[in-house]
């Protein structure tokens, strides 16, 4: 690389890692805010918030950022000018390209208001749930409606659906389009075989509801991110109303969960999901911080990450062979007649449910596809907020054959609206497909694997994940990514493969 163009590299590194530290304050205001803060700080906490957006946006849109960046890459054409860049080094300056042109087509105070707006949202949010009174939050809701739509029309391209921009920014080059298409072919498949099931006799669960002592799941747990590879010297766990991972730097990957004292398998489930999650960030390269090529690639792969451990390996008989003995010592009341084969067809139970984050991993994408296409309606227009819950209602019948008794367990069950995260949800269904895809290449790549689970062995998989996936950062986009790592370009067909073999196996269909 000529001299004048590694000064100008390093010069639009520098501004991006500034704008990288400044998101990393925001993300642990944003975690205090979910965990400690007291109630009454939230209107504060929305000004700071609002004051962080504002400067964040300044930092990647300034003047000398945009000149560094011209000095590289021709910011309208995508060019690149710059001589004797790394293939890594060119990917990056394309992400810094797009990253740019959306950031600069947002208006500052609009970014400010955004912030501030969505921080009050989410309090109010959680009084809602808790209170159950959608009445309470669907002010706030259509506020963000309103501004998410504005969003759509400063980001849209001429002809484009407007909600292409919103996932764009979840999941970078994929439209309303490809994921309707992608969501079409397993939905039908999916719901065929959920048919099946229910005319099949249901497997034994009681003993997965019970009285589970806080303090010896949050052991459990601990057990469970340590063996995964979860550093504590780089990472904590706290407790929240939702769980969520939160990350500012590759030295600093929180998580939370919630404790539900009388099921078994929930917090299980969300510690190695949000575990899956942390690992991600902590594997990120950490030279790279403030580059594109330190960043993840997508929510979708994000959420492959944390798919893949929460079902791949949570779910997975051989994963447990080794710690149901451990639950049993923690757990003896109630588990002590129950084996493995049992405990495993238990935790795959197949049953509809109103809860997203508890539902199996049949009924799963049918939540996914629900809200999908309630906030696809609800940004075109189709939908009003005030008839939100009625259609929540009405969708939760077709899909499930259920209806919820209350909007606690309806429309008010999910953080994502109350922040603005309009276009996120396809990612969860999303994440579920990548993750898929990744499996089936780790068990062609260690025929051993089984083995390994068997014993308790899981600490490679975070190795293994970071040589196909965390090591690469941003320097392709998700479909790209998963061909370059599994060696054969992306379907749906390994996800929806897996789900028929393995519950045709469980329920003798």
């Amino acid at each position: 690389m000529a001299k004048r163009d590694q000064e100008n590299y390093r010069k639009l590194f520098e501004k991006s890692y500034e704008a990288k530290i400044l998101e990393g304050i925001s993300n642990i205001l944003g975690w205090d805010q979910e965990t400690m803060m007291p109630e009454g700080a939230s209107a504060i906490r929305g000004e700071q918030l609002k004051t962080m957006a504002g400067l964040i946006h300044k930092s990647k849109t300034s003047p000398d950022f945009k000149e560094a960046l011209s000095n590289l890459i021709d910011i309208k054409n995508g060019k690149i000018i710059a001589k004797g860049l790394s293939k890594e080094q060119e990917s990056a300056l394309k992400c810094w390209r797009k990253d740019y042109l959306r950031d600069v087509a947002l208006p500052e105070e609009f970014v400010k208001n955004f912030a501030k707006i969505t921080s009050e949202a989410q309090v109010v949010w959680r009084n809602a749930k808790k209170d159950n009174n959608f009445k309470l939050f669907a002010p706030y809701l259509e506020k963000i409606i309103d501004l998410v739509k504005q969003k759509s029309r400063h980001l849209s391209k001429k002809g484009s659906h407007p909600y292409d921009a919103l996932l764009d920014e979840y999941e970078p080059g994929m439209t309303t389009e490809d994921v309707d298409s992608l969501f079409k072919k397993i939905k039908d498949p999916i719901i065929a075989l959920l048919n099946k099931i229910k005319s099949k006799k249901q497997v034994k669960d009681d003993f997965l509801h019970g009285k589970f002592p806080d303090s010896k799941q949050v052991s459990f747990s601990q057990t469970l991110l340590d063996d995964m590879g979860y550093d504590k010297a780089y990472g904590r766990l706290d407790f929240s109303s939702h769980p969520f991972s939160s990350s500012s730097h590759p030295t600093d990957s929180r998580i939370t969960t919630r404790i539900h004292p009388t099921s078994l398998m929930s917090n299980i489930s969300v510690i190695l999901h949000e575990g899956g999650h942390a690992l991600y960030e902590m594997g990120l390269d950490p030279k790279e911080y403030g580059s594109p090529l330190g960043q993840a690639v997508s929510l979708g792969i994000h959420e492959s990450q944390s798919r893949f451990w929460e079902t791949r390996i949570g779910k997975n008989k051989a994963f447990w062979k080794h710690y149901f003995p451990l639950l049993k010592k923690a757990f003896p009341k109630g588990l002590e007649k129950i084996d493995l084969d049992l405990f495993y067809k238990a935790i795959n139970k197949v049953e509809p449910s109103f809860i997203r984050v508890e539902a199996d991993e049949v009924t799963y994408p049918l939540h996914v596809i629900l809200r999908f296409e309630l906030e696809k309606d609800l940004i075109e227009g189709k939908l009003k907020v005030k008839d939100l819950p009625k259609a929540w209602n009405k969708k939760m019948k077709e899909y499930f054959g259920i209806t919820p008794k209350n909007d606690q367990e309806g429309c008010l069950q999910d953080v994502h609206w109350s922040m603005g995260a309009f276009g996120y949800f396809p990612t969860y269904a999303l994440g579920n497909m990548y993750a898929a895809q990744l499996f089936e290449t780790l068990e062609k790549e260690q025929p051993n694997l089984e083995k390994k689970l068997e014993k308790g062995q899981i600490a490679f998989l975070k190795e293994w994940l970071k040589a196909k996936v965390y090591r690469y950062g941003r320097q392709f986009e998700s479909l790209e990514l998963l061909k370059e790592s599994t060696g054969k370009p992306f379907t749906e067909k390994a996800y929806v493969d897996y789900l028929q073999k393995k519950y045709k196996e469980i329920y003798g269909l």
